[in-house]
């Protein structure tokens, strides 16, 4: 679906345009062509391939989707794919935004996300004197739009596992806690996902050998990159107490399996006397002392009764029971 069609002349907004009428606004010097699309149908895609003039390998990504994040070069063209993130009733859903960008054109396509990229254009045409330097800057802004909606993400992630950590030793929470821990490491290894793999590539875009498009814009980029390398180095951090908190909460259960063994020791070598008592008393032979004395019964019981009564109290005050 078409969001909008706009033609810019030297950073300032010329008019929305049809479709039709792109390939003759890229004739003229000085102007490009920003085109957004929502969930585009493949014939869409393969109109924009004529206008534009775009490799048939990009779009072929662009039609499958589910791409790894990448910059590739295609001659003095670039196919962008980044990955965009955000949480809905507690659920991490991963979107996909493919951008191609030339000298006199940028087409972005969005897939499985919600936000727009219309903050992004508002901004870009307050700002003429940044625009233009034309479709470079115009990728930036939206690699660095993505970008930033991963810091909510993160911080929600920090939060939830800082709530965690207040319950791993609360007793009987430990169950609760490690499927909460596994479910946050799923949503944290999917971030990482959509944050590694456009680190290396945005690295790409500054210093060494940079793309021609791009050569006016490396600081832009630069920043993106120093972004993307804080929040996989958070990302790193929360997956490593995440690692952390899971053996503390596997130690946990070892202890209090370790206390509910003991408690079950003590009281069957309490019970252990008892049988141990009733079993030499309950024997039948004929010549068994004590055997026919009128207090033989309630001595033998209280016998056991002490005894018991003493390795209670020993359990006891060695923290057994």
């Amino acid at each position: 679906m078409l969001i909008n069609c706009v033609a810019y002349h030297d950073g300032q907004k010329l008019a929305d345009i049809p479709v039709e009428e792109i390939s003759d606004y890229l004739l003229r010097p000085d102007c490009f062509v920003w085109v957004a699309l929502r969930e585009a149908e493949p014939a869409e895609l393969s109109v924009m391939q004529e206008e534009f003039g775009l490799h048939e390998l990009a779009v072929e990504d662009a039609r499958r989707g589910h791409q790894r994040p990448k910059i590739e070069e295609y001659g003095d063209s670039l196919f962008v794919v980044v990955k965009t993130v955000e949480l809905k009733d507690d659920e991490l859903l991963v979107g996909e935004v493919d951008i191609f960008v030339g000298n006199n054109y940028v087409l972005s396509a969005r897939n499985n996300c919600s936000q727009g990229f219309l903050g992004v254009r508002a901004r870009a045409e307050h700002e003429p004197q940044l625009l233009r330097q034309g479709p470079a800057f115009v990728l930036y802004a939206l690699m660095d739009a993505v970008v930033d909606r991963y810091f909510p993400v993160v911080d929600a992630f920090e939060s939830e596992l800082e709530q965690i950590e207040e319950r791993i030793f609360i007793h009987g929470s430990q169950r609760d806690n490690i499927e909460r821990l596994y479910q946050l490491k799923r949503k944290v290894m999917l971030l990482r996902h959509a944050v590694a793999p456009l680190l290396d590539a945005v690295g790409k875009l500054h210093g060494g050998r940079v793309p021609a498009l791009c050569r006016d814009t490396q600081e832009y980029f630069r920043d993106v990159h120093d972004h993307l390398h804080r929040i996989n180095g958070t990302i790193d951090a929360i997956r490593d107490t995440i690692s952390t908190a899971i053996q503390v909460n596997l130690s946990m259960v070892a202890i209090d399996e370790s206390e509910v063994n003991k408690r079950l020791a003590a009281w069957a070598a309490i019970f252990a006397i008892c049988t141990a008592f009733a079993g030499v008393w309950g024997m039948n032979f004929k010549f068994m002392p004590e055997l026919e004395w009128h207090y033989g019964y309630p001595m033998a019981v209280a016998i056991m009764v002490s005894v018991c009564c003493y390795l209670f109290y020993r359990f006891k005050r060695s923290g057994w029971l």
